[in-house]
């Protein structure tokens, strides 16, 4: 008697924590290995592809659930429309940084730079929206900007892809954080927003004879028009997760996708690792560790969750 609701709720734990940990899979595993697939394509090339099919695939998803009259909604409110412009501008960033990155053997730095995200958000949170920092809050900030210093200080110059991927997400963040919009309709107005530019681009370089889809490999076309489901599909299932996890749940999960990335770039491809790349990540770790710990022990009210590229 009386453990329906807390079974209910168990329930929706679990059915929170698959959909997680299958968006973090496709993030830290999945989409890299299918970048990696079509290394054969121009990055450029790639980011349009992944708009274009990435806009179709949402559109599906929003006509099979009779979402269309929010998605009118969002396009005609100039506020809304604006920010997600902005937004859009940000999240093609990101990607085509991540696309460039991973498919140039740099699998080893867009990891640091989603390990440093979380942490970026936290001073993001400050200079823009007022928050405040506790001191195992700050301390953490200091200690991961220690380990990005190791590494600037030991390769001679800041680790920038790093930097660039952690900037352009995090900032992505903070604005879709203010834009009040569901997560499908915000992505489908960002891909919208962004794919008369891919297929300008695109259709630039068909006619210059520069294109590599569509020539008669079945198997990189069919890869291309793929970028489309691994571009939405995570980010639909980290929706879901978040509807059912507390923040703090899906704050710890969220570090699955980069160590992902990282033992992809070290075990798989071989990029570079030695005792310093191991000492800054260590920091970068332990920051990581006290910022999470502080998290647990005190919550912070509820934020809006931000989808990952």
């Amino acid at each position: 008697m009386g453990t329906g609701p807390v079974s209910s709720e168990a329930q929706r734990a679990r059915i929170g924590v698959f959909y997680a940990l299958a968006a973090f899979f496709m993030w830290g595993l999945a989409v890299p290995l299918h970048f990696k697939l079509v290394s054969a394509v121009p990055a450029l090339q790639i980011l349009a592809h992944r708009i274009v099919w990435a806009s179709v695939f949402a559109l599906g998803l929003i006509l099979a659930g009779r979402q269309w009259r929010k998605l009118v909604e969002a396009l005609t409110s100039g506020r809304r429309l604006l920010l997600l412009c902005l937004s859009a501008g940000l999240i093609a960033i990101n990607w085509l940084i991540y696309i460039w990155a991973v498919n140039s053997g740099h699998l080893v730095q867009t990891s640091l730079g989603y390990f440093i995200n979380p942490l970026l958000n936290v001073v993001l949170g400050v200079l823009f929206l007022r928050e405040r920092l506790n001191p195992a809050q700050v301390a953490a900030c200091v200690i991961a900007a220690l380990g990005v210093l190791v590494l600037a200080i030991s390769s001679g110059e800041m680790p920038w892809v790093a930097l660039a991927l952690a900037s352009s997400f995090g900032f992505y963040g903070l604005v879709r954080k203010i834009v009040p919009v569901a997560p499908l309709i915000g992505f489908c107005v960002e891909s919208l927003l962004l794919t008369p530019l891919a297929l300008g681009y695109l259709a630039f370089v068909v006619a210059n004879g520069q294109s590599v889809a569509f020539r008669g490999d079945l198997r990189l076309d069919a890869l291309l028009v793929l970028t489309g489901l691994s571009t939405a599909l995570p980010l639909i299932w980290f929706a879901a997760a978040a509807q059912r996890l507390k923040l703090s749940t899906i704050g710890l999960l969220q570090y699955l996708a980069p160590s992902g990335q990282l033992a992809l770039g070290v075990l798989v491809y071989e990029e570079a690792f030695g005792w310093i790349d191991g000492l800054a990540f260590s920091l970068i770790w332990i920051a990581l560790g006290v910022y999470t710990a502080s998290a647990l022990r005190s919550p912070s009210p509820a934020r809006k969750p931000v989808e990952a590229g």
